[in-house]
């Protein structure tokens, strides 16, 4: 045999495996190496997170979510707000206002955003947001349309995300440990642990997961009129067609979704009530208008029992305006047929109306009445704000779609989550257990620092 030929022939075979392990490296490493965040993130891209919602209009008053937070994961149940955009859990630093035991508080552990980072920045106006040093910690303060408000500093941990793909990542997030919080109005506190802001703005959970690239930045909502119902972050389980689509107004200050301007219809018929901007806001249990368009809307409902089996119920507290019948009414279906439809026709967009069916607006008290759920906005401080709460966005699946700059709904059955592939309450024993094997480096997926990757 040649030795001289032979050896040849290796050099030869040596030089083409070099040249494939450049061309091809994954072939090789790709099972000893975790995936780079980036290339997750595209692949992600096509899928949602999906949380059940538990809650009621009346009596409860909130709908609410649980986030999983931290590791080992705690249960964090927060008030679905799409009227704000800052996360916040109720903090044991020690807490003031706070309504949940100690245990159920959540605890920093070395995990404080700092006052120089750019996400600092988001949460305060140019001018409020000055760094003694770069290390501070990062303070927020929110302040609520009803004037209740909560205070603390920002922090950084893992939050589970369950996909509709079956998928469960958990990125480190940014949100804040309230240490102070204030409550408007002489009603007890809610029992939340603290309220998830749904908002636009840059600091909000939905953001962060868009520049994560994780989802589309697309967050919406399916609430129930017999309580619960899913949220929905990305734009997996929205409709290809059957939805009502608006423009979104936006202003530099303002991180909510609203829309505009829209008139009121009576019965199908036009009123004199027009050129409403109107705010989407899950965290308002009921519908406020300002004054002058709450009289109008007040007098049109009552000019239209008049006649009617329905007398003005006084006595009840529940709502300011409540009527009660011959006997008890135990549901709405018994009052259907003495209340007409109203409706929103956005006047920018051709053709998109909201309906308002009379379970959009009423509800039945424990005394058997039956009550207005459209309040006086002006009256508890909202000024000449106008929103649209859970009371008229139960049944719908309603949409924000920061993308296409629109928001969104249609009529849905919300007792239906969207198909998963695992129990959207259930969480895993370990932070990467779930994990399908993407990463490989025996720690939890925090997605930090995503473009140096």
């Amino acid at each position: 045999m040649d030795f001289r030929s032979r050896g040849i022939t290796w050099h030869t075979l040596f030089l083409l495996f070099l040249l494939f392990s450049a061309i091809f490296p994954l072939s090789f490493s790709a099972a000893n190496q975790p995936h780079k965040a980036k290339n997750l993130a595209t692949h992600r891209l096509s899928s949602s997170a999906v949380f059940k919602v538990q809650g009621n209009v009346y009596p409860l008053g909130h709908y609410t979510v649980t986030l999983n937070i931290g590791y080992p994961a705690k249960p964090y149940d927060l008030d679905i707000d799409s009227g704000s955009d800052i996360t916040w859990v109720q903090c044991d630093a020690p807490c003031k206002g706070c309504t949940k035991p100690r245990d159920q508080l959540y605890k920093p552990n070395h995990n404080l955003v700092q006052c120089a980072e750019q996400l600092c920045s988001e949460v305060h106006l140019p001018t409020d947001h000055n760094c003694a040093s770069p290390d501070d910690q990062c303070d927020y303060e929110v302040e609520y349309a009803d004037n209740g408000s909560s205070l603390g500093v920002l922090v950084r941990d893992y939050i589970n995300f369950q996909f509709t793909n079956g998928s469960v990542v958990r990125p480190k997030i940014a949100f804040g440990c309230g240490y102070d919080q204030k409550y408007a109005g002489s009603t007890s506190p809610p029992s939340t642990a603290g309220v998830i802001g749904l908002g636009n703005g840059r600091a909000s959970i939905l953001t962060q997961l868009h520049s994560l690239g994780l989802i589309r930045n697309v967050v919406g909502h399916c609430l129930s009129s017999r309580g619960g119902g899913f949220l929905f972050f990305g734009d997996d389980p929205v409709p290809t067609s059957g939805i009502f689509w608006t423009t979104m107004l936006h202003t530099s200050s303002e991180k909510h979704y609203s829309s505009g301007p829209a008139e009121l219809l009576f019965n199908g018929k036009a009123t004199k009530v027009k050129g409403l901007q109107l705010i989407f806001d899950s965290g308002s249990s009921y519908t406020y208008f300002n004054s002058l368009v709450y009289q109008a809307v007040v007098n049109l409902v009552s000019d239209d029992l008049k006649g009617k089996q329905l007398t003005r119920a006084t006595d009840d507290p529940s709502l300011p305006v409540c009527w009660k019948g011959p006997k008890s009414f135990k549901s709405l279906s018994d009052v259907k047929k003495y209340f007409k439809p109203l409706a929103f026709i956005f006047t920018k967009t051709k053709n998109v109306q909201m309906h308002l069916p009379p379970e959009a607006y009423l509800i039945i008290t424990k005394h058997g009445n039956v009550c207005f759920g459209i309040l006086d906005g002006t009256e508890v401080g909202l000024e000449n704000l106008n929103i649209i709460g859970d009371i008229s966005l139960q049944d719908k699946m309603v949409i924000y779609d920061n993308e296409k700059q629109q928001i969104g709904w249609a009529s849905s059955n919300c007792d239906r989550l969207p198909n998963v592939e695992r129990d959207l309450e259930g969480d895993f024993p370990h932070p990467y257990a779930a994990n399908l094997g993407i990463f490989g480096n025996g720690y939890p997926a925090s997605f930090e620092n995503i473009d140096d990757q």
